[in-house]
């Protein structure tokens, strides 16, 4: 029985690496795509044999394209559409990128005059202060990759002119940029292009109104190191973070009007519920992982979870279900020591709650003195479009509730 391999999202595929007719394991990452922050492995989703491919190196798909078949056998690729998979490049005996070399092409550029290169390159350009105009591409179309990268050698290829200001891209008004030995000019990175393009949408066209409060987390931080202290020592430990995202995911049950998106003529309520993450990236820029049905998943799987889908986004290597299908987002920038701040929505949600440092403080006791609290101010930002004030409120206020009755985040 064959099985089709169907992108989740949008994107550049940039190597096969797998051949057709070449056995597969399930979860083998059989190919690479370069969406819009990340490269995003590829995996099998069943054993057998690759037994087509429908689509080149270079070319740009839509989410829902079908773009390979596993088979049972051999037998089951059709010699007429199975096309040969492409080699990713070895870095360790790819040969530097050299003036006039045929064997390579020369660095491409999309229309919009930026260079075309794989997220993995770009960042390891920027971390070797390498400027990719300089360099020649042996990827898909010219593409930049990270061989071209590590093989470079700046006095190899001569700089070529600089590319053109970025089109497309969401802009203030015209400002001259300053030039001299005084600046530096930084090429934006596909992952800046697209924090450029969503929060400016965000902001421009989705009316944010925001709620805050200030929750009494002694009892979280309590149970957190109680549950830690019982898991066995090779077990994920339980951050906070994966206690603020189960309490999102909960409360939500209850307010199932802000797990809905606003599609322009309508409404489209989520039955699941599936909490984005911000990231911060070691490279700068942010990206959301997902939590899925994390209102139904169980503390410690959701911890395990959470800890291997942020570590493949700091790497550079997410799976496409990493970055797929949240229905309202978390921002924490407690271990940023910062005390309060509203983030910006992730379109098309309609709500993203921003997370504040623990940090203890004087508070008033019930019997009218004066002692020391942990305490943490927590920010909803809401879409207008979709629900109001009193409900933001109302939101937070369970939150609150449960956060500081704990327990129900385990039973």
């Amino acid at each position: 029985m064959a099985t089709e391999i169907t992108l989740t999202m949008d994107g550049t595929l940039l190597n096969w690496l797998k051949e057709v007719g070449q056995p597969v394991n399930s979860g083998d990452v059989i190919a690479e795509i370069e969406a819009d922050k990340a490269t995003v492995e590829i995996e099998a989703p069943a054993a057998g044999v690759l037994a087509e491919v429908r689509a080149k190196p270079g070319e740009e798909l839509k989410e829902g394209t079908v773009i390979a078949v596993i088979g049972e056998s051999v037998s089951a690729a059709p010699a007429a559409q199975a096309q040969p998979a492409a080699k990713k490049p070895d870095a360790k005996t790819a040969p530097a990128p050299a003036a006039g070399n045929g064997a390579q092409q020369a660095a491409a550029s999309d229309d919009d005059g930026r260079i075309k290169a794989s997220p993995l390159a770009r960042r390891l350009a920027q971390e070797k202060g390498l400027d990719l105009r300089q360099m020649s591409g042996s990827g898909p179309g010219g593409r930049i990759v990270k061989a071209d990268v590590e093989g470079f050698t700046p006095s190899a290829v001569p700089a070529a002119p600089k590319a053109a200001p970025a089109a497309g891209l969401p802009t203030a008004p015209a400002r001259k940029a300053p030039e001299g030995p005084d600046v530096e000019h930084i090429e934006l990175t596909s992952l800046r292009r697209r924090i450029v393009a969503v929060t400016v949408e965000s902001k421009q066209w989705t009316p944010h109104f925001y709620v805050t409060t200030e929750i009494d987390v002694a009892d979280l931080l309590r149970l957190r190191k109680l549950l830690n202290e019982s898991l066995p020592e090779d077990a994920v430990k339980i951050s906070v973070n994966d206690m603020l995202v189960k309490a999102a995911a909960l409360t939500l049950r209850q307010f199932p009007n802000l797990n809905t998106h606003f599609y322009g003529d309508r409404l489209v309520r989520h039955k699941r519920i599936n909490i984005g993450i911000a990231v911060a990236l070691p490279g700068g820029g942010l990206m959301y992982v997902v939590a899925h049905d994390a209102d139904q998943t169980a503390l410690g799987a959701l911890a395990a979870d959470n800890k291997a889908k942020i570590q493949r986004a700091r790497e550079g290597k997410v799976k496409p279900d990493d970055i797929s299908g949240a229905t309202f987002s978390t921002s924490n920038l407690g271990p940023y020591s910062t005390e309060h701040f509203s983030a910006i929505i992730n379109p098309p949600e309609a709500g993203i709650l921003a997370i504040g440092a623990a940090q203890k403080v004087p508070v008033v006791l019930p019997d009218g003195s004066l002692g020391v609290g942990e305490r943490m101010k927590v920010t909803i930002s809401v879409d207008h479009r979709v629900s109001d004030g009193a409900e933001g409120a109302l939101y937070l206020q369970a939150f609150k509730d449960l956060i500081e009755h704990p327990l129900r985040l385990v039973l």
